[in-house]
C-alpha cells in the first residue's frame, strides 16, 4: 500500500552522512510506491541538498538557520514542525544517531505515533511492513509491525543498503529558519575535539584496542593498520577508562554501537558491554594473547598470541598485497 514518507536527512558540516542515504533507500521500501520528501537541516545544508536531489523524490526541503548550525532538539524540533503539518506523513525515517535517537521521540510525540527505533533490516509484505531490531544488548531480535499509521523508524547505520537509484530533476524548497524569541535552549559553543579518521559509525572497517594495548603508545600500530584498511579505530571502555585514548572510540553498551564488514579486536577480552556495542559486525576478526578470550566465542577467525607481534606484520602484509595489486 503507497505511503507519504518523510526522511530526515542528517548532515555534518554540510555533508550528507552515509546514514541518511541508508534512510532513504529504507524509505522508498516503506513508501511502497508512495511520496517521499526529505528534509535536510542546518546552517550550510546546499551541498548535502543537491547530493539528496540526485535521487528521485517528490520534494528535497533544505531548511537553513544560523542557529542550527549545531543540533539541539529544540531547534531542529520547531525547523521541521511545519513541514510535519505540511505534509502529514503516514512514516517518518531518521538515523539511529545521537541525534536521531534525540530527535526521533520529540518527532512522535507529536504526531502522538509510536515509534520502532534501531531497525537492521525490513520485510514488505503486501500492506504491512516488518521491521527487524536487536535486544538484550544484541543476544536476540525481534520483529514488529505497525497497526496503523503514522510511526516513526530510525535506522541502524551500515545495515541497511543505501538509496541507489539515480536520475530525475527533484526540487529542492529552500526554506529560511529564524530563531524563536522564547526558545528555552541555545547551544552557544560547541568544543569538538581532533578527528583522527574515519567517522566509527559509518566505517566498513573497524580496528580497536582493548586493555591489551597496554598504552596510548600501543594504539599506534592499530592506527597503522587503520590507515592501510582505510578503517576507524575504536577501543573498549577498559582502554578509555585506563587513558590510553579518548571516550570519543569506545565502542561497547555505554559507547557507540558499530555494524562495520569488518572488526578487527585487538588485546579486547569481549566483556559483554564491549560485544554489545559490535557483535553484529558482519565478520570479527580477534587478536588476544588469552586463548581463553570470551572475544574468541564471537570471533569469526582468531588469532591467539601478541599483538604487537601480529598486527605490524599484518599491516606490512597487507601493504604487499595492495601495492602488488596496484601495479
Amino acid at each position: 500500500m503507497p505511503k507519504k514518507v518523510l526522511v530526515i536527512a542528517e548532515q555534518r558540516d554540510g555533508k550528507l552522512r552515509q546514514v541518511a542515504l541508508e534512510a532513504l533507500g529504507a524509505a522508498r521500501q516503506i513508501a511502497d510506491g508512495g511520496s517521499i520528501v526529505t528534509v535536510v537541516i542546518g546552517s550550510q545544508v546546499q551541498e548535502a541538498a543537491n547530493e539528496l536531489a540526485q535521487h528521485p523524490h517528490d520534494k528535497v526541503i533544505a531548511i537553513e538557520g544560523e542557529s542550527l548550525a549545531n543540533y539541539d532538539s529544540e531547534h531542529f524540533y520547531l525547523a521541521v514542525a511545519p513541514v510535519l503539518d505540511e505534509v502529514k506523513p503516514d512514516v517518518v525515517v531518521l538515523g539511529h544517531t545521537a541525534s536521531g535517537r534525540d530527535l526521533a521521540p520529540k518527532l512522535a510525540a507529536a504526531l502522538d505515533a509510536p515509534q520502532i527505533s534501531d531497525i537492521v533490516s525490513l520485510d514488505v509484505q503486501g500492506s504491512d511492513v516488518l521491521f527487524k531490531r536487536p535486544i538484550y544488548a544484541g543476544k536476540a531480535f525481534e520483529t514488529k509491525r505497525v497497526l496503523a499509521t503514522p510511526y516513526v523508524v530510525t535506522v541502524r547505520p551500515n545495515n541497511l543498503a543505501a538509496d541507489a537509484e539515480q536520475g530525475g530533476s527533484v526540487e529542492i524548497d529552500v526554506r529560511r529558519f529564524d530563531e524563536p524569541a522564547d526558545v528555552k535552549t541555545r547551544v552557544v559553543h560547541v568544543e569538538k575535539k581532533a578527528s583522527t579518521g574515519r567517522d566509527l559509525t559509518e566505517a566498513r572497517v573497524v580496528v580497536s584496542g582493548g586493555r591489551g594495548v597496554k598504552s596510548a603508545e600501543g594504539f599506534k600500530p592499530l592506527y597503522e593498520l587503520a590507515d592501510v584498511l582505510d578503517a576507524a579505530v575504536g577501543a573498549s571502555r577498559a582502554a578509555c577508562d585506563a587513558g590510553y585514548c579518548d571516550y570519543s572510540l569506545q565502542v561497547g553498551q555505554t559507547g557507540k554501537v558499530v555494524t562495520p564488514d569488518v572488526y578487527i579486536a585487538c588485546g579486547i577480552s569481549g566483556a559483554i558491554q564491549h560485544l554489545a556495542g559490535m557483535s553484529q559486525s558482519k565478520l570479527i576478526i580477534a587478536i588476544n594473547k588469552d586463548a581463553e578470550a570470551p572475544i574468541f566465542e564471537i570471533a569469526d577467525y582468531g588469532v591467539v598470541g601478541d599483538l604487537f607481534e601480529i598486527v605490524p606484520k599484518l599491516t606490512e602484509k597487507l601493504r604487499e598485497k595492495m601495492a602488488a595489486a596496484r601495479a
